[in-house]
């Protein structure tokens, strides 16, 4: 079998692997949690891995992807419902409108990503905003898909390319590149790459309808009106905005020069601000702020958000169990091996780029394929002339950039958005495949030109 495992069979099986769940899926109506099982199952025994090792793979990637996410999307589905259906949403949407106007609520969403997901995971950043989104895409009368795409990627560029998300702040450490610059380079790179993701959610938002109102009923004309009195807008908005804090808020006590100090205050932030924690904190603060409806109808609402959050976490796991089964295959290896041996002079810059971009289309997870990136291309910087000055921390970027090329089915993040924007997996590959595939190239071109500028 290990005879077969060349480079071209390997890459070969994945580009079969992706097109069974986009045929699958879409001219066969199989469930995708389904095809990302079946297609695990058969890139782990093609890649050489035993059956006992394929099903340790899988299931580990299953279950790791469960507790690193169920219990934030069942949550953010229980906050996204009652909020939907107590009419806290659409105060929630006509205050965002009356603030920044109907004309620019997409950049709004954009920009609400870029923010939010620098002290919270773009996943779960996705989901606490999902719900406003929804009531911004009906209150416009545009595309869900438009501002799918805008909040999705927003999230998305500040994830990848400014620490303190996992993925830079890794790199930059194996990278020993100075943090404050990566921070302050990575945020110039956010936006352009912000800009032309933007553009391009307005592209496809034009081209591809998905009704903001399909799946979820509005609520009762009646009910509405009385939700109004009854939430003020700062009362809507904490059960988003009060998680989204409490994460900021731990990010900055665990920053090395503790800048909150040691001790109770920062075991306490470590415990709110945990993303688990934190969501939990914002389903309480729902019910306390819907509480009048009852305890019996928040209870039928809480049982109406854990339906939608079951289908999600499963087809999210599986998306998990399908890049684990990958990892676990020669693929990064050979990948990175063949890639690292190139001599690109000048544009240097672009190797760890390619490497990264390789990885991630191939194993699912940014923050895995920046990391790998990171360990392949660390001893090779002197050789690359990039270990001194901006070097090492535009390299980063440069991992950073290739760290979003390209977001598809075996990735958590892209069944999120979809299935929590009612996309199949068709418009999940033309929506959200090719808008990261826009803001990774965005990335490298600016990177590109800022080492023109600083090397």
């Amino acid at each position: 079998m290990h005879h077969m495992l060349t480079g071209p069979f390997l890459f070969g099986a994945l580009v079969v692997a992706i097109a069974f769940i986009v045929v699958a899926t879409t001219r066969f109506k199989l469930h995708p949690f389904l095809a990302l099982l079946i297609t695990a199952y058969g890139m782990g025994l093609c890649g050489g891995l035993s059956p006992a090792q394929t099903i340790t793979a899988l299931t580990g990637g299953f279950g790791k992807t469960v507790g690193y996410i169920g219990i934030v999307i069942a949550c953010g589905c229980i906050i996204g419902i009652v909020l939907e259906k107590s009419g806290c949403a659409l105060v929630l949407g006509e205050m965002m409108l009356r603030l920044i106007g109907r004309k620019r609520a997409v950049l709004a969403m954009s920009c609400t990503g870029a923010l939010v997901s620098i002290p919270v995971f773009c996943d779960s950043g996705y989901v606490i905003l999902s719900p406003l989104n929804r009531s911004l895409a009906r209150q416009t009368g545009l595309s869900l898909a438009t501002f799918a795409v805008a909040l999705s990627m927003g999230l998305y560029a500040t994830h990848c390319l400014v620490p303190p998300t996992p993925g830079p702040l890794a790199v930059a450490g194996e990278l020993r590149a100075d943090m404050g610059t990566v921070i302050l380079l990575g945020l110039l790179v956010v936006v352009p790459v912000v800009v032309t993701t933007l553009a391009y959610a307005q592209f496809a938002g034009r081209r591809i309808f998905i009704d903001p109102n399909q799946g979820v009923p509005s609520p009762p004309i009646a009910s509405q009106a009385e939700a109004r009195p009854a939430h003020g807008a700062f009362a809507a908005f904490s059960p988003i905005l009060f998680p989204v804090l409490f994460i900021a808020a731990k990010s900055v006590a665990d920053f090395p020069g503790r800048p909150l100090g040691d001790g109770v205050r920062r075991a306490g932030l470590g415990l709110l601000g945990e993303p688990n924690t934190a969501l939990a904190l914002g389903v309480l603060l729902a019910w306390f702020v819907v509480r009048r409806h009852g305890c019996e109808t928040f209870s039928s609402w809480c049982g109406d958000g854990l339906r939608d959050a079951g289908t999600i976490i499963l087809i999210t796991a599986a998306g998990g169990a399908f890049g684990s089964v990958l990892r676990e295959t020669p693929l990064a290896k050979l990948l990175g091996d063949g890639l690292a041996s190139l001599d690109l002079g000048r544009w240097n810059i672009l190797l760890p780029f390619i490497v990264a971009a390789g990885l991630k289309t191939a194993i699912g997870s940014s923050t895995v394929a920046m990391i790998t990136t990171a360990s392949l291309i660390s001893p090779l910087l002197p050789s690359m002339g990039l270990a001194t000055g901006f070097g090492p921390a535009l390299t980063t970027l440069a991992i950073a950039s290739g760290g979003m090329m390209v977001s598809h089915a075996n990735d958590s993040f892209f069944w999120v958005i979809a299935q929590l924007s009612r996309m199949t997996v068709a418009q999940g590959y033309c929506l959200i495949t090719v808008a990261s595939a826009v803001a990774g190239l965005t990335g490298i071109a600016v990177v590109l030109l800022l080492s023109l500028m600083l090397l």
